[in-house]
C-alpha cells in the first residue's frame, strides 16, 4: 500500500512539472489576464464544471478560456490541488477556496477544505465558521462547528473575536437549551445573554423574556440568582420576566427536597450534560475480577453500567484514553498474569485486541506522554519489575525502554512537564518510598525525593503543575494521606487527607477535580469515591459507584457526541 502511494505521488509530481514547463499543455485559463497552462483531461477529471466546459466548446482549436468569479491566486491554489492532491492554504484565505471549489465544482477540494476548517476550529472562529457553512450548506461541517460552539462556550463567549455577539436570538436561544451546553457554571448562561443584549440594547432587550428561560435557573446559588439576576435592571424592567423569576424561586427552593425526576422534568432544574466521563474499568469485586465498566455523570452526580463486552475479567491493570480509543493494559485474574492489551471505542461500543507486551504485567503503572503509552514495573506471577516499554499506536508496536532503578509493582505513574514519574510500589520485600523519573529526551530514569512515607497500591495523578501522591498501603494499613510534589523546589507538602482510607483504587482529574474511585480498606471493598479541590485543599463526597471494586482503573473521555450513551437519561421522565 505505501509503495502504491508513493507511486501515485510521483505520477502527480511528474504531471504538475510538465503543467509548470507547459509541455503537453492543450488548454489555458486566463484569470484577470493571468494564464495558466493546464491539461484538459487532468481538470476534466475533477471537476464538472470543466469537463463541461471543454465538451461544449464548438472551436475544436479554442485553447484559452476565460474564468470570471475566482482570483488568480485561489485558482492557482485549485490548479495545483488538482495536480497535487493537496492543500496548500492557510487559514484566512480557505473560506474564499472553499467558496471557489464549490463555484467550479471541484468537489474534493471543498470536503478537504472543510476538513481543513474543522481541524483548525478554535474559539475565535467557530461561530463564523457555524453560519458560513450553514449558508453554504456545508451540513458536516456546520454540525462540526456547532458542537465546538457548545462545547466551548466560556471561550466562545469572552474570545476576542467578538463573534458570539453576531449571533441571531434564535441561534442563541438554541444554544442554551441544549443539554449539551458545556459551563461550569450556570450563570455563565446569563452572562452570555446578558452580554449579547447589551451589544444592542435598544433592539435587543426585547429578547430577554424569550432568553432568560433557557437559562437554568434554579441551577445557579442562591446569591447570585438574588444580587445579579433578579436585581439586573433588563430583567426588573421587564415586567413579562416576573413570572419567569416567580417559577425560578419556587423551582430552587422545591429542588432541595426533589425527587431526581423532578429535577429532570423542571426546565429550571434539569441538569445539563457532563462534557467530560470517567470511565470506572474493571477491578475485583470481593475477590472475583470483573469487566464491569460504570461511568460517572458529575452533573447528576450519578454512576451508571454499561454493557461490556470485554474479552476477559481483569484487575490491577492499568487504563488510559489516547486519540479516541480507551487502552486496557496488563492485569490479572488471579490466575494469571497478562501481557494483552485492549481498547474500546466509546463511539461505537466496541472492544478489539492490539499488540500484546512484552512482558506480562499485573499491578501495572500506566500513563501517556506525547501520543505514546508507556506500562511499567508490575509483577509477572514470579518476581517485580523494574523493566519499562512504550506503545506506539500508529504501528502499534510495543518497544522497549530503558529500565528502572528500583523494582516496582503496584507503584502508580503520570506525566507532568514532558516527564514521566513513578512512585512508590513494592518490591516483592518492602513498600517504597521512593520515587523516579523518566525523561525520554535523555532516555534515562533519575530517582528524586522520596515521598514523606511509603506507599503501594497508592494513586499519583498530575493537576496543576504538582504531583499528587494519594493513599497506598504502607505495609500495615491502607492509607487517606496526600502528598504533593512541586517539581520547581525539589519537594513534597502534606495535603488534607481523604475521607476514607484506601489502596488501589482509580484516580482521575476531571473538570479541575481530583476524583478517587473505590478501592480497598480496613473494612474490605469498597464503592466510596470522592474528588478533591486543589483550591480549597479539601475533600468532597459523591455518589459511590453501583459495585463495591478494588484494583479498579479509571480513564476521562471528553467531547463525546454520543454522551448520552455513558449518562443518566435526561429525557426518561418528560
Amino acid at each position: 500500500m505505501e509503495r502504491e502511494m508513493s507511486e501515485d505521488r510521483k505520477l502527480c509530481g511528474l504531471l504538475n512539472e510538465m503543467r509548470l514547463d507547459g509541455s503537453l499543455c492543450d488548454a489555458v485559463l486566463r484569470v484577470d489576464e493571468v494564464d495558466f497552462k493546464v491539461h484538459k483531461n487532468i481538470l476534466s477529471a475533477y471537476s464538472p464544471y470543466f469537463r463541461d466546459l471543454f465538451r461544449r466548446c464548438r472551436n475544436l482549436d479554442q485553447r484559452v478560456y476565460n474564468i470570471t468569479g475566482v482570483s488568480p491566486e485561489i485558482m492557482d491554489l485549485m490548479i495545483h490541488y488538482m495536480y497535487m492532491q493537496d492543500i496548500q492554504v492557510t487559514t484566512d484565505k480557505v473560506e474564499t477556496l472553499l467558496d471557489a471549489a464549490n463555484h467550479l465544482l471541484i468537489h474534493d477540494l471543498a470536503l478537504s477544505c472543510c476538513e481543513f476548517l474543522k481541524d483548525h476550529l478554535n474559539p475565535d472562529n467557530c461561530v463564523r465558521i457555524w453560519q458560513y457553512a450553514d449558508t453554504h450548506s456545508c451540513y458536516e461541517l456546520r454540525d462540526q462547528a456547532y458542537l465546538y460552539t457548545l462545547h466551548h462556550f466560556e471561550d466562545v463567549v469572552f474570545s476576542q473575536s467578538g463573534k458570539f455577539l453576531e449571533l441571531t436570538m434564535e441561534q442563541l436561544s438554541d444554544i442554551l437549551e441544549k443539554d449539551e451546553l458545556n459551563i461550569k457554571e450556570e450563570k455563565t448562561a446569563f452572562q452570555a445573554v446578558f452580554l449579547w443584549i447589551r451589544h444592542e440594547p435598544n433592539v435587543r432587550t426585547q429578547h430577554i423574556v424569550n432568553l432568560l428561560p433557557k437559562v437554568r435557573l434554579a441551577l445557579v446559588t442562591r446569591e447570585y440568582f438574588l444580587e445579579n439576576i433578579k436585581k439586573n435592571p433588563v430583567v426588573s424592567s421587564v415586567c413579562e420576566c416576573q413570572p419567569i423569576i416567580a417559577h425560578a424561586t419556587k423551582a430552587m427552593y422545591d429542588s432541595k427536597m426533589a425527587e431526581p425526576n423532578t429535577r429532570l422534568s423542571d426546565p429550571f432544574t434539569r441538569p445539563r450534560l457532563p462534557y467530560s466521563v470517567l470511565f470506572a474499568i474493571a477491578g475485583f469485586i470481593d475477590k472475583s475480577p470483573t469487566n464491569i465498566v460504570e461511568t460517572y455523570d458529575s452533573k447528576l452526580d450519578s454512576w451508571m453500567c454499561i454493557s461490556s463486552r470485554a474479552e476477559r475479567a481483569r484487575a490491577y491493570h492499568g487504563t488510559v484514553f489516547l486519540d479516541g480509543l480507551v487502552y486496557v493494559i496488563g492485569g490479572s485474574d488471579i490466575m494469571e498474569y497478562f501481557n494483552s492489551t485492549c481498547t474500546f471505542n466509546p463511539l461505537d461500543g466496541t472492544w478489539n485486541d492490539v499488540a500484546p507486551m512484552h512482558s506480562p504485567r499485573g499491578y501495572v503503572s500506566v500513563t501517556v506522554l506525547d501520543g505514546f503509552i508507556y506500562a511499567m514495573g508490575g509483577f509477572d506471577g514470579t518476581v517485580s519489575l523494574n523493566t519499562a516499554e512504550c506503545y506506539q499506536p500508529s504501528t502499534n508496536q510495543w518497544s522497549l525502554i530503558p529500565s528502572m532503578n528500583e523494582q516496582r509493582s503496584d507503584a502508580s505513574a503520570a506525566t507532568l512537564n514532558g516527564k514521566i514519574y513513578i512512585c512508590g510500589g513494592c518490591n516483592g520485600n518492602e513498600c517504597h518510598f521512593t520515587v523516579e523519573c523518566f525523561d525520554p529526551y535523555s532516555n534515562q530514569w533519575t530517582l528524586i525525593e522520596p515521598m514523606h512515607m511509603p506507599r503501594s497500591g497508592l494513586g499519583v495523578i498530575a493537576l496543576n503543575n504538582q504531583l499528587f501522591a494519594i493513599g497506598g498501603f504502607d505495609g500495615v494499613t491502607p492509607m487517606q494521606s496526600i502528598e504533593a510534589f512541586n517539581p520547581r523546589t525539589n519537594s513534597w507538602r502534606i495535603l488534607s487527607p481523604m475521607f476514607n482510607p484506601r489502596s488501589n483504587f482509580g484516580i482521575e482529574v476531571m473538570d479541575g477535580r481530583l476524583y478517587v474511585i473505590g478501592g480497598c480498606n480496613d473494612e474490605g471493598t469498597t464503592s466510596r469515591c470522592e474528588y478533591y479541590d486543589v483550591y480549597k485543599d479539601e475533600w468532597f463526597k459523591i455518589q459511590n459507584m453501583n459495585t463495591y471494586r478494588s484494583a479498579v482503573s479509571c480513564c476521562v473521555v471528553s467531547g463525546l457526541p454520543n454522551v448520552t450513551d455513558y449518562t443518566t437519561k435526561r429525557d426518561l421522565f418528560l
